[in-house]
């Protein structure tokens, strides 16, 4: 039978755990992201979907190529990131299903209704992309997400020979600098969103 974790675990995943705009001149190891993937994968997506297609851009041209991508201050924290993280969405999952789900014909519910399969790729991917964020954060790292890039534009860059593959959000990846944070926004009550029926 499970237990709570810890309060030291609960910080380090949710309480403490912050979004970081800038990271320490320390590297993160591929070992490190097979370790994050070993993590992620196991969380749950609807019939084991597992839509997302990551690209894990470590090298400078890479985080170049994507920079270019951006706006705002986002490129300048792409290119500076030990790691920036594409999470992608495969639009044909369901491809996948006879091997990842077979406890049923899954991929005939898919079949031919490209409406609902990118609905689905985007409601699991992003499941994945947070199952992500957990897991590095598990594993000792911080994570910095965003949106502010232009989608097409990465798609092209970077799904140009998988065009059934769509980017989601991207994440930058490593130890975060403590002095890149801003102050925690509000986190409300339970009471202000919440209701139990």
């Amino acid at each position: 039978m499970n237990q709570p974790l810890d309060t030291a675990a609960l910080e380090q995943l949710f309480l403490s755990a912050r979004t970081y705009n800038g990271y320490l001149d320390q590297p993160v190891s591929e070992q490190q992201l097979h370790a994050i993937w070993d993590l992620l994968k196991m969380g749950p997506t609807s019939a084991n979907q597992m839509p997302a297609r990551l690209i894990w851009c470590t090298s400078d041209a890479a985080k170049e190529k994507l920079a270019a991508c951006a706006g705002g201050t986002n490129p300048d924290k792409i290119r500076k990131a030990p790691v920036t993280v594409i999470i992608g969405m495969d639009l044909d999952f369901h491809e996948q299903l006879p091997w990842l789900f077979p406890h049923a014909d899954a991929k005939s519910w898919f079949a031919g209704d490209s409406a609902a399969r990118e609905v689905s790729a985007m409601r699991n991917s992003t499941l994945q992309g947070a199952y992500f964020i957990l897991a590095a954060r598990a594993l000792g790292l911080d994570t910095g997400p965003m949106s502010g890039f232009d989608n097409a534009a990465v798609d092209a860059a970077f799904f140009a020979e998988t065009p059934r593959v769509r980017s989601n959000f991207i994440s930058t990846l490593g130890y975060g600098d403590p002095s890149t944070i801003f102050p925690r926004s509000p986190r409300p009550d339970f009471a202000v969103f919440n209701h139990v029926a």
